[in-house]
Order: structure tokens, then sequence, then C-alpha cells
């Protein structure tokens, strides 16, 4: 069985992620969406709100589950047998960070297999961070949010 792993902070979970999410769903049998934690980072939203916004987003989808972890991503793999990493790529930063990210998994992994979407034209430009900030100052995100995070000002 073909088991990937999508993790992020999904701080909010943007229709950037959702899409690389779906384009990937023909690619394997399972993909979890999963939520790393860290605890010397602050978030914006609770675990358990990001936790429910991913179960509604993905609800109707069978091939894809949601969880969390902490700790290395790579461990997080190892636990429930997956051997492919999703991630996304908006421009060359990004691509030069998941490169030598994606090195080092597949050393620490034993082989776990990262795959590279590159973003859509029309989603290059979200990331939650500037969602984020958006937010923060009282702003309008709806437009770079799935219709399921309900963001209450």
């Amino acid at each position: 069985m073909k088991i990937a792993v999508f993790p992020g902070s999904f701080d909010p979970i943007t229709t950037g992620h959702v899409d690389l999410i779906l384009r990937s769903l023909p690619l394997f049998d399972k993909i979890v969406v999963a939520i790393g934690v860290n605890s010397a980072k602050k978030t914006l939203f609770s675990l358990e709100t990001r936790l429910a916004w991913l179960e509604e987003v993905f609800k109707d989808e069978s091939k894809i589950e949601v969880g969390h972890f902490e700790g290395l991503t790579v461990e997080y793999c190892k636990s429930i047998s997956a051997n492919y990493l999703i991630r996304g790529l908006r421009n060359a930063s990004d691509f030069d960070y998941e490169k030598t990210i994606s090195q080092l998994n597949s050393v620490i992994g034993d082989g776990l297999e990262t795959f590279f979407l590159i973003a859509k034209p029309g989603y290059s430009h979200v990331s939650s961070t500037i969602v984020r900030e958006i937010i923060k100052a009282g702003g309008d995100a709806s437009a770079f949010v799935p219709k399921e995070v309900i963001i209450n000002g």
C-alpha cells in the first residue's frame, strides 16, 4: 500500500494546501494530512480547531486521513508505515529549503521519498503565514482558505 504524509502546521489550511492534496490523490492509496505539533512554535489556532477543519475539508475523500504528531516527521511516517512525503513548492526558495530537508529525511527515514508538486499559479502567492497576518490585522482571508474554515474575528 502506498501511504503518503502531507505534513504541515495548517495554521490555517489554505486553498493552496487543498489543491496540492487533491492533486496527489491519484498517486497514492492513502494520504495522511498530519499536523506537526511544535511546542516551541506559537500558533494562531488550536490543534483541535485545525484538526476539525482538516476533518471537515476532507470528509468526503475516503483516501484521506487526518492525524497529528510531535517530533520528527520521519518518525511519524515510520509509525504509520508511510514511505512517501508530499511537499508543495511555490518558488525557488521553497525548492532550496525542501530539497535539503528531503535529502536529510531520505537518510534518517530509511529511504523515505519526497514528492514535490509545483503550486498552480493561482496559489503560488498563498501561504499560511500571509493568511495569518491578514487575520491578525482583521482582514478578510476567505479567498485564501477553504469554505469550511470559519474564522471568528
